[in-house]
């Protein structure tokens, strides 16, 4: 994300990322919120629900400050997993292990670059590796395909040959 997005921070980040109807910015502070709070929740390892915080990036942070938040958030959260013993678990709609944590932060984070990029009309492909153990580890009965044609389908944001398109999607990160 930091890397594509890195070299876009002078344009226009108030146009809708993709087909959301969030602007690119907003788009971006979303995902520097989920990872802080992914984090939070693996370092609090609450079982029943969300750790009661929330992230508010200023309104009047430039796109490359948002972006600095992301690298703040991720690196929260790398250190979460990276500390977190094999036995934690915390609540994302049931028990869900410190992997499942990552895959949910890679998610995001692939997908809404992908969101903002296409808002930007910045040429950018999700990389095939991780959109793999993304879709592996989030969705377990995917069907087959590439990658990120898949992970896009899955997630409401492309089409598939002979599937309608998706108007409501989960992953599920959680395991007992």
């Amino acid at each position: 994300m930091l890397a594509v997005l890195g070299p876009q921070v002078g344009r226009d980040w108030t146009v809708a990322a993709g087909g959301l109807k969030w602007s690119c910015w907003t788009t971006a502070a979303h995902v520097a919120h989920d990872l802080l709070a992914y984090a939070g929740q693996v370092a609090g390892a609450p079982t029943d629900g969300y750790l009661p915080f929330d992230l508010v990036v200023s309104p009047t942070a430039t796109p490359a400050e948002v972006l600095e938040v992301v690298r703040a958030g991720a690196g929260l959260l790398r250190a979460a997993v990276d500390t977190a013993g094999p036995q934690v678990r915390a609540w994302h709609f049931g028990p869900c292990d410190a992997a499942g944590f990552a895959a949910m932060g890679v998610a995001e984070t692939l997908l809404h670059t992908d969101d903002i990029v296409r808002g930007l009309g910045v040429p950018w492909r999700i990389p095939p590796q991780l959109a793999a153990v993304v879709v592996a580890r989030l969705f377990p009965d995917a069907p087959a395909g590439p990658a990120p044609e898949v992970l896009r389908w899955l997630t409401g944001r492309g089409t598939m040959p002979g599937r309608p398109r998706r108007t409501s999607w989960t992953w599920r990160a959680a395991r007992g």
